[in-house]
């Protein structure tokens, strides 16, 4: 019940962020988007390394394998996981008029949700591996750290769902319609998690891996998405600000609890 809760957590941040779409103006100042998107990318970065990378590094060793050899190979079969993704799944981001991925005929509105959805599946992962290692034992992860780390994820997930249903609810959509659609970009973080979850305990001795590929996969969201976004056109340092509160929140949660 404990890590079924732990798993939720990240979700409900997208739920509530998603509620945004009831209280606020019909479009969000860019400069609280820019701050936002910065705060997430913030997280994401010291998420990456304190509560998956260093494990990683530390499990490894206690494993008698050169300790920055899972981190590195995992890293970047992480990022390459993403940029196939990405590369293959339909989506539009905020900021754009153009879709990425193969051709489709869907909706903007559609492909938006996507956009975030394909982002949300590494934050997913994270939570579940983490978990899988608290569960474990001596392997540097605590059950602390792993709720460190899912409440860290929830609060950038509560501006997140807000800077998707607005949007949505700018292209058309009703309220309680663009409610939905951001809430659901964010079921697929507890099922990536039990996904994961369930994998790592069965393949014990390549955990290492999966705490640098889930690092690596967040990392590419961070490179490709988050942060380019809060820079581009004016006030680029109000993004820079949200990267620095974001980083230092999620570094404090995780060396405060971990």
């Amino acid at each position: 019940m404990q890590i079924l809760l732990g798993i939720l957590i990240p979700f409900f941040g997208t739920l509530l962020g998603s509620a945004m779409v009831f209280l606020m103006k019909d479009k969000m100042d860019k400069k609280v988007e820019k701050i936002l998107l910065g705060f997430a990318a913030g997280v994401m970065i010291a998420a990456s390394v304190w509560s998956l990378i260093i494990p990683s590094i530390g499990m490894a060793e206690e494993q008698g394998v050169v300790g920055w050899v899972p981190a590195s190979i995992g890293f970047l079969l992480g990022i390459l996981f993403l940029l196939i993704l990405d590369s293959v799944i339909p989506h539009v981001h905020l900021e754009s008029e153009e879709a990425e991925g193969i051709k489709s005929k869907l909706k903007k509105t559609t492909m938006m949700v996507f956009a975030v959805t394909l982002h949300n599946i590494p934050e997913g992962m994270a939570v579940g591996v983490t978990f899988a290692g608290a569960l474990m034992g001596n392997v540097g992860i605590t059950v602390a750290g792993a709720f460190a780390l899912a409440v860290g994820i929830a609060i950038q997930n509560f501006p997140e769902g807000a800077i998707i249903s607005m949007p949505l609810k700018s292209e058309g959509l009703s309220k309680s319609r663009a409610f939905l659609y951001g809430t659901l970009s964010g079921v697929v973080e507890p099922i990536g998690a039990i996904v994961t979850l369930l994998i790592t305990e069965a393949i014990t001795p390549i955990l290492p891996y999966f705490l640098s590929f889930a690092a690596g996969a967040m990392m590419y969201v961070v490179v490709e998405e988050l942060i380019p976004e809060s820079q581009a056109g004016e006030h680029s340092n109000i993004g820079t600000i949200g990267v620095a509160i974001g980083f230092v929140i999620m570094m404090i949660l995780d060396v405060a609890l971990g």
